[in-house]
C-alpha cells in the first residue's frame, strides 16, 4: 500500500506497477481519492486499487490496512503523519517504509528519536520498519554504507552534496512539499564535528562547489536528518556535513516571505479563524507535482568521503545526476520527486525479495547496500564514482 498521492506517490505508483512479479497487488490511498484515481488511470492496466483515508486517523487507517492486508506500507505522506502510520501498521501487523523522518507539526524540528523509540514495539510484533528510504535521506545512506564496505577501513569526513540545477520557469516554487521545504531551510543549520553538533544560523555557511555536468553552484550547509543516523552508525566519522544549492532569486524571495511573516508556523487570527501562515503560503504556491512538464536541467546528489584504507588516506565520490525531462517522460513527475520515489520503490522491493529484513526499526545504511546499488542502475538512477581524486568540496 502506498500512502500519499503527491509527486513522490506518483513516481512510486508508476514504478511498482511495472514490477508485477514483485508487487502483485497495489493500493494507493490518500485523503483525496480523486488524486489516487487520476494516478491509477495514468498507470493503467487496472494495476492499482485506490482508497480514501485520513492517515492521521489511526483506527480508520488500521481498518483499511486490515482490509487490504499488504505486506508493506510505502509512506510518502507528510512527515507529520509518520507516527500515526507506524501505529496503524503495528495494529494491523504490516511492515513499514518511509522517505523522511517524523517532525511535529507545531515545531520545525526533525530527529529520529521519536521513530527509534518504536524499536521494541516493532521487534515484539515481528515487523520491519525502514526509515528514510528516499534519496537524501536514503540513497545517501546507501552510498555511505557502500563506500564503507568497499573503499574504507575507516571513514573520517563525509560531505553530502545536493544540487538542483533545474529551471521550472516559476519565479518562486519549491521542489517538494512547500511546508516541509521552507521549514527545513529557515531553521538553524547544524553539522557534526569531533563528537559534537555545531549549530549555525540559517544559510550562514556557504561556498561554491563544482557539480558533475553542471559546474560550480553556491552551496549552503543545512541540517539534514541522515547526518544523525550516519554519525551514529559510522562512529569513525570526525565530521559530517550536508550541503544544498539555492539560487539567489530563491533566497531573496524567501527572505521577503520571512520578513512579512508568511513562513511562520505559529497560528494567527484571520477573519475570526486560526490560520498558519506557512500553510496559507503553501496553498498559493505552485504544487510541486505540477512543475514537471516545463522543468529543464538536472539534479546532482552525492557523497564525498575521505578516510583510510590499508593504512593510506583515500577519497571517494559517488553521485547521481537526474534529468528533470527524463524523469517527466518516465513517470510524469519532475526530478526531485523522481529521486525520492524510485528509492522508495527499490527499498520495498529489497524487503519483499528478502534482501533486506529483520525485526525492529532500521535506517537504510544498516542493510547490505550492494543489491540496492544494482537496482539504482536498473530503475532510473544510475550512479558514478571517483576514487582518489580531489574532492570538489575541498577545492
Amino acid at each position: 500500500m502506498i500512502i500519499g498521492a503527491g509527486g513522490v506517490g506518483t513516481v512510486v505508483a508508476h514504478k511498482v506497477a511495472r514490477l508485477p512479479e514483485v508487487f502483485t497487488d497495489i493500493m494507493l490511498a490518500s485523503r483525496t481519492k480523486a488524486k489516487c484515481d487520476a494516478i491509477a488511470e495514468k498507470v493503467g492496466g487496472n494495476r492499482i486499487q485506490t482508497a480514501e483515508v485520513d492517515a492521521d486517523n489511526v483506527p480508520e487507517l488500521t481498518k483499511l490496512l486490515e482490509s487490504f492486508n499488504p505486506d508493506i506500507v510505502i509512506n510518502v505522506a507528510l512527515p507529520y503523519q509518520d507516527l500515526h502510520i507506524m501505529d496503524a501498521c503495528l495494529n494491523a501487523g504490516v511492515n513499514y517504509l518511509d522517505t523522511a523522518n517524523y517532525e511535529p507539526i507545531d515545531e520545525a524540528k526533525f530527529e529520529y528519536s521519536w521513530q527509534w523509540a518504536y524499536q521494541d514495539r516493532f521487534k515484539k510484533a515481528g515487523l520491519t520498519a525502514i526509515l528514510g528510504c528516499g534519496f537524501d535521506p536514503g540513497v545517501t545512506g546507501i552510498y555511505t554504507a557502500y563506500a564503507k564496505k568497499h573503499y574504507f577501513d575507516e571513514m573520517h569526513y563525509l560531505d553530502i552534496v545536493d544540487c538542483n540545477a533545474g529551471d521550472h520557469g516559476k519565479y518562486f516554487a519549491t521542489n517538494f512539499n512547500p511546508e516541509i521545504n521552507i521549514r527545513e531551510i529557515t531553521q538553524n543549520g547544524r553539522y557534526f564535528e569531533n563528537g559534537k553538533w555545531i549549530e549555525t544560523k540559517p544559510l550562514e555557511i556557504h561556498k561554491p562547489i563544482d557539480y558533475p555536468n553542471i559546474g560550480p553552484r553556491e552551496s549552503y550547509v543545512l541540517y539534514h536528518e541522515e547526518l544523525e543516523s550516519l554519525t551514529k552508525n559510522f562512529p569513525s566519522l570526525k565530521r559530517a556535513r550536508f550541503w544544498m544549492t539555492f539560487g539567489q532569486q530563491y533566497i531573496t524571495a524567501l527572505e521577503v516571505l520571512q520578513e512579512v511573516g508568511l513562513t511562520s508556523i505559529k497560528p494567527i487570527k484571520y477573519q475570526g479563524m486560526d490560520i498558519v501562515p506557512l500553510q496559507f503560503l503553501k496553498a498559493v504556491l505552485p504544487d510541486p507535482g505540477s512543475l514537471g512538464q516545463n522543468y529543464q536541467g538536472e539534479t546532482s546528489i552525492g557523497c564525498q568521503i575521505r578516510g583510510v584504507k590499508d593504512g593510506k588516506e583515500q577519497t571517494y565520490y559517488v553521485w547521481n545526476n537526474c534529468s528533470h525531462e527524463e524523469a517527466y517522460k518516465d513517470t510524469g513527475a519532475q526530478g526531485v520527486s523522481y529521486t525520492t520515489g524510485v528509492p522508495a520503490m527499490i527499498g520495498a522491493k529489497m524487503f519483499l525479495e528478502g534482501k533486506w529484513g529483520g525485526t525492529g526499526v532500521f535506517n537504510v545504511e544498516e542493510f547490505d547496500p550492494d543489491p540496492f546499488m544494482e537496482d539504482l542502475n536498473k530503475y532510473g538512477l544510475p550512479w558514478n564514482e571517483e576514487v582518489n581524486k580531489l574532492l570538489p568540496v575541498e577545492k
